[in-house]
C-alpha cells in the first residue's frame, strides 16, 4: 500500500526540483526538502503481505563507491550530514547510524552482504551506492517490507557483457571463450534467482508470506562510451554507443519477461561524468538513456512504467569531493545519495500509475 500523503509531498517536490537548472541543482541541496526525508516508521512494516522485492543492477557505480567518512573531508556521507547538516534521518538521537528496519539490503555477485538498510552497502563496508537514498524513498512510501537486491559488477558493458537476450548475435556455442554475449547479464539473473528462490538463507525474518518483484533499477553506462576496436570489426561490428538505446529497449522487456512481471516499473539513472560537459559516446549513451522514458513518448508501451532521472545535475568537481576518480564520481557520497534518492522517487511515482 502507498502511504497516500508522503507521495504527494513527494510529487510536489519532484515538480519544484524539474525547475531547477543544472548550475544550481547541488547548490541548492542543502535547501532541498527532499534531503529531509521523514524518520522511518518506529516499527517494523506488516510482515504479512508479501514483500516488495526491488532489483538493483549496474556496474561499478551501483556497487558505490561513495565514501562515508570522515567527516573532515568534503564529500563523504558524514562531512555532508555533520557540516553540511544533510540527510539528518540516517542518524538516530545518539548520532549513530540508524538502520531501517523495514528495508532489508543483500548484495550478490560482487561481495556478499546481507542486512538492514543503513549505510556500509557500497563496494566497501565504508563505501555506500544509489540503494541508500533509493531504499529511503521506497521504504518511506511503501507500508510493507522491503528487499533491495544489488547485483553489479564493474566495467561492464551493455553492449557487450550485460547485453539482453533479444539483442544477443553470437550465441555462446560460437564464441571462442565463455565470456559470450550477455554473459554477465546471465549471472546476474543467476545470482538475483538464487536469492529469491532461498528466501529464508538471505531475509531471516522472512515468514513464507511469499514476494512480488515490485520494480527494477538501473545506473550503467560508463564502459559503453566506447567500443573495443576488436568489436568494431566483423564479425562482430558492433559500437557500443550507438545500440545502447536498442539494448537498453531490450533490456528492460527483457528482465521483464524474465522475472514474469511484464509491467513491472523500470527507473534508470543517466550517466553523469563531468556533469553538464558529458560528450562524445557518454552523451550519446545519456541520450539513449532519456529517449526510454515513458514521459518522452518514443516507446509508448514504457508511458508510465519507465522512468529515466537526470543524473547530471548532481555531478560533483574535484574540488568538493575525496578524490579524482571521475569514473567513480570522485567518490563523492553526495552524488551518490541524490541520484539514489531521485531513483526512490521516480519509483514510487510509477507504483502508483
Amino acid at each position: 500500500m502507498i502511504r497516500k500523503k508522503t507521495f504527494t509531498a513527494m510529487c510536489l517536490l519532484a515538480a519544484m526540483i524539474l525547475g531547477i537548472s543544472h548550475a544550481s541543482a547541488v547548490e541548492k541541496s542543502n535547501a532541498d526538502p527532499k534531503q529531509q526525508l521523514p524518520d522511518p516508521d518506529a516499527k517494523s512494516s506488516s510482515r504479512v503481505r508479501p514483500v516488495k522485492v526491488f532489483i538493483m543492477m549496474g556496474q561499478s557505480n551501483v556497487l558505490g563507491y561513495g565514501h562515508v567518512g570522515p567527516e573532515t573531508e568534503k564529500g563523504t556521507l558524514e562531512y555532508y550530514i555533520k557540516k553540511e547538516k544533510k540527510y539528518p534521518y540516517l542518524l538516530d538521537a545518539k548520532g549513530d547510524w540508524k538502520p531501517r528496519n523495514d528495508v532489508w539490503c543483500v548484495q550478490v555477485t560482487s561481495g556478499s552482504h546481507k542486512g538492514w538498510l543503513q549505510p556500509g552497502f557500497g563496494n566497501r563496508r565504508n563505501y555506500i551506492g544509489p540503494e541508500l537514498g533509493f531504499g529511503y524513498m521506497v521504504g518511506d512510501a511503501i507500508d510493507q517490507e522491503v528487499l533491495v537486491i544489488k547485483t553489479a559488477v564493474g566495467n561492464r558493458a551493455l553492449g557487450w557483457d550485460i547485453m539482453p537476450p533479444s539483442s544477443r548475435t553470437i550465441m555462446p556455442k560460437d564464441h571462442p571463450n565463455q565470456w559470450y554475449q550477455g554473459y554477465q547479464l546471465d549471472a546476474y539473473i543467476k545470482d538475483v534467482g538464487r536469492v529469491l528462490n532461498n528466501m529464508k538463507q538471505y531475509y531471516p525474518s522472512y515468514q513464507g508470506q511469499g514476494y512480488e518483484v515490485a520494480g527494477f533499477v538501473w545506473w550503467q553506462g560508463h564502459k559503453d562510451q566506447s567500443t573495443p576496436d576488436h568489436v568494431l570489426k566483423p564479425p562482430y561490428n558492433i559500437s557500443y554507443p550507438d545500440t545502447y538505446e536498442k539494448n537498453l529497449v531490450n533490456l528492460i522487456k527483457d528482465l521483464r519477461k524474465e522475472f514474469k512481471v511484464p509491467n513491472a516499473p523500470f527507473v534508470l539513472a543517466t550517466i553523469a561524468f563531468d556533469g553538464n560537459k558529458l560528450g562524445g559516446g557518454g552523451l550519446t549513451v545519456a541520450n539513449a538513456q532519456l529517449a526510454v522514458s515513458g514521459e518522452k513518448g518514443k516507446y509508448p508501451q514504457f508511458k508510465g512504467n519507465v522512468k529515466t532521472i537526470e543524473a547530471r545535475p548532481y555531478w560533483r568537481a574535484r574540488e568538493v569531493s575525496p578524490s579524482d576518480a571521475g569514473y567513480h564520481y570522485n567518490h563523492n557520497a553526495g552524488t551518490y545519495m541524490d541520484v539514489g534518492v531521485d531513483l526512490g522517487r521516480a519509483m514510487t511515482e510509477l507504483l502508483v500509475k
